[in-house]
């Protein structure tokens, strides 16, 4: 009997070698005839690690090597675009405190009052005339 293959998304990586992967399906309901999308979870032996979330791989089944794994990573058909937009908002407001901490240790060398460049500081002294 033939090794079936299938071909899926990565969405964890979690493990050491270890891929999970979402293997898509489209089934229509017997009584009512609506169209349903399920998916198959397969849990995929990497032995490169070559995978990332995100990726579209193509899987060949394999002999059990765990409990659950019985798939192997045959190739990456297509690398991820994702951005991960948590890790850049932090890594922004990292940047953003480090500057702030710079400037308020040159002000402080400097003998100067720190401005934050907040909307407060820029017209602190007028007065808003009607």
């Amino acid at each position: 009997m033939p090794k079936r293959v299938a071909t899926g998304r990565v969405t964890s990586a979690a493990a050491s070698k270890t891929r999970r992967v979402e293997v898509p399906r489209i089934v229509r309901h017997p009584k009512y005839g609506r169209i349903l999308h399920r998916r198959t979870v397969c849990h995929v032996h990497d032995e490169q690690e070559e995978s990332a979330p995100g990726d579209l791989v193509e899987i060949i089944e394999c002999r059990p090597r765990s409990r659950t794994k019985r798939w192997e990573l045959v190739r990456v058909v297509a690398k991820s675009t994702a951005v991960d937009v948590a890790s850049l908002r932090s890594g922004a407001r990292a940047t953003s405190i480090k500057e702030t901490a710079a400037r308020t240790e040159e002000a402080a060398a400097t003998g100067e009052e720190a401005r934050t460049g907040g909307a407060d500081s820029a017209g602190a002294g007028e007065e808003a005339t009607t």
